[in-house]
């Protein structure tokens, strides 16, 4: 059954700015990702979307299609993004049935700081065990029993365990630095011929092509007890991108760093979070709300669309300024944002102003 397109799509964008267009896509069965592909098949593009999970990639392609009359989406699952090999050849698949590659978006794994902050209160007397999480299951683990087959091949599930530096071994941190960092630069390799294509058509035909997204994280912005693994794989995603952008610029490609925040009815959320903390876990996002996945949507469009025709090297956050609260206030009974909106004086310390009265506009 199609979904609304108020569920994940602005009413702003025009219908058919992506007319002819292909879009392949990793992770693209997730949460954020089928939004992020169904917004633009609605918009006129075809799709191919890869996982590992062959079922889940395949329904969901199937899925997107509804968000279009005469939508092509191909499903391919068995994909291991480890293995160029694996990519390349689904990167032909794609090409031999939709004719090419205009836009090239990468998942790697998406963690919300906020949520993990207060799981890691509940999470500090596990000092021996952490916790994996997989698509289908949650195992228990101990961190030096970690290795690289056992993690799963898809970048959404990469990372989403807790263990300190102490407790991370190698292998586990190698797994999720292949995951992360190598799957994002073997799709860049196994695409970039046809994204040059793309690129060298748009140049004459002035309509958007040959551009990169990697969907990124925060955590690595500030740093985050636990998630050592986690935030250099960010950070190494985000060079990346970087090295891409002024590299490949001059070719005609843009590359650019998605950062989505804390988003709602998401498999991360899920897996990372207890109802009874969402409460405390929204309070510290400044506008006061979660995420929704038409938001990243939205942000996807607009550096596709002929809107982002300038946008090249950038970092693009979407989490209503949650990032920035991750460690907020001097703490005690100053919570944020409780106590700003209770517009009170501060007292009991020494560098409260000495005044009870509320400033002068």
């Amino acid at each position: 059954m199609p979904l609304s397109k108020e569920s994940y799509l602005s009413n702003v964008w025009k219908d058919g700015i992506f007319d002819g267009k292909v879009v392949f896509c990793t992770g693209g069965a997730g949460s954020i990702c089928s939004a992020q592909v169904r917004a633009l098949v609605h918009l006129g593009a075809n799709a191919c979307i890869v996982g590992r999970n062959v079922q889940k990639t395949e329904s969901a392609a199937i899925d997107i299609a509804t968000a279009r009359p005469g939508a092509k989406v191909l499903g391919f699952g068995a994909v291991d993004v480890r293995k160029v090999e694996s990519l390349q050849d689904a990167v032909e698949r794609c090409v031999k049935e939709l004719g090419g590659i205009d836009f090239v978006m990468y998942l790697t794994l998406i963690l919300n700081s906020i949520d993990l902050l207060l799981k890691l209160k509940r999470h500090r007397r596990r000092e021996s065990h952490f916790w994996m999480f997989f698509d289908d299951a949650c195992l228990g683990l101990g961190a030096d029993n970690a290795n690289t087959n056992s993690l799963p091949s898809s970048a959404g599930a990469a990372g989403n365990f807790l263990a300190s530096i102490i407790q991370l071994s190698t292998n586990a941190m190698k797994s999720v630095i292949d995951i992360d960092v190598l799957g994002s630069y073997n799709t860049l390799k196994a695409t970039l011929p046809h994204l040059l294509v793309s690129a060298s058509r748009s140049k004459k035909d002035g309509k958007p092509g040959g551009r990169i997204i990697f969907v990124s994280a925060t955590i690595h912005y500030t740093g985050l007890p636990l998630q050592t693994h986690v935030s250099v794989a960010k950070a190494g995603v985000d060079a990346l991108s970087a090295s891409c952008a002024i590299e490949l610029g001059p070719r005609g490609i843009t590359s650019n760093i998605i950062a989505p925040g804390p988003i709602d009815d998401t498999e991360g959320m899920e897996r990372l979070s207890r109802a009874k903390d969402k409460d405390a876990a929204r309070k510290k996002i400044p506008v006061g709300r979660g995420g929704k996945v038409k938001d990243i949507a939205d942000a996807t469009v607009y550096v596709l669309g002929d809107t982002g025709g300038f946008v090249n090297g950038q970092v693009l956050v979407v989490d209503g300024g949650a990032w920035r609260t991750s460690g907020t206030g001097p703490g005690g009974s100053f919570q944020y944002p409780d106590f700003l909106l209770s517009e009170e004086a501060v007292t009991g310390v020494k560098g409260g102003k000495a005044t009870t009265n509320k400033a002068k506009l």
